[in-house]
């Protein structure tokens, strides 16, 4: 088995792929015999009573082993950036029990983050003080087509001023309809010096984007 392989997924924006990825790399790490963590731990959108689903897809693509609460620690009710939806929660949300759950897990593992680097999860921290606290090699998870050059490079350089690692720029086509950029973005990206990764096709049959997102990252942990 080769070594405990550990990774924090960011996009560049919502909607990009990034929990498919996660997913992936997770699943990625239990086909190369890992028994690897999976931690999302913030997660908005979520009714009471409700599980939170990306954090459940991350458990299951885990292995199932973990109890969903320590997949997913903050579970906010309105769909915004965590930061944003805190403030209309009556539960204090506590930045040092993310960073204590975390360095209890051992081995393999992936930390998402939620929407883009700069967003709020709560009144004193965004998402990329997260990846600096927790220190893992980053996968950026960014969209295939117009845009992305402008996006990527931004958040290249945020992550470059707190000196973290970027393990793979993962390109996915979010949208059926493709555009003319799709084919120049991965050799403009690479003079970033940056791997990059896809891009992932758009397939509607979410096991056939999952599989897609297999094939694409599986450079990242081999067996």
């Amino acid at each position: 088995m080769t070594r405990a392989p550990r990774f924090f997924v960011t996009g560049t924006d919502t909607g990009v792929g990034k929990t498919q990825a996660a997913g992936a790399l997770l699943a990625l790490m239990v086909r190369a015999g890992h028994r690897p963590f999976a931690f999302k731990p913030y997660e908005t959108g979520v009714e009471p009573g409700a599980e939170p689903e990306d954090a459940a897809h991350l458990r299951a693509c885990a292995g199932g082993w973990q109890a969903l609460d320590s997949v997913c620690l903050h579970r906010f009710v309105p769909p915004l950036a965590p930061g944003v939806a805190a403030e209309r929660s009556p539960r204090p949300r506590a930045w040092q029990q993310t960073l204590a759950t975390f360095r209890a897990f051992e081995g393999a593992g992936v930390v998402e983050g939620a929407g883009g680097l700069l967003v709020p999860l709560d009144a004193r921290h965004q998402v990329v003080d997260l990846a600096e606290a927790l220190a893992l090699p980053v996968v950026l998870v960014a969209r295939a087509g117009l845009g992305t050059l402008n996006h990527v490079g931004l958040s290249l350089e945020a992550l470059r001023a707190r000196k973290l690692r970027v393990a793979a720029v993962v390109l996915s086509r979010s949208t059926p309809k493709g555009d003319p950029s799709e084919a120049s973005n991965p050799r403009w990206l690479r003079r970033l010096g940056v791997r990059v990764l896809g891009p992932v096709p758009f397939l509607p049959a979410p096991r056939a984007r999952n599989a897609a997102f297999l094939r694409a990252l599986s450079p990242l942990v081999p067996r």
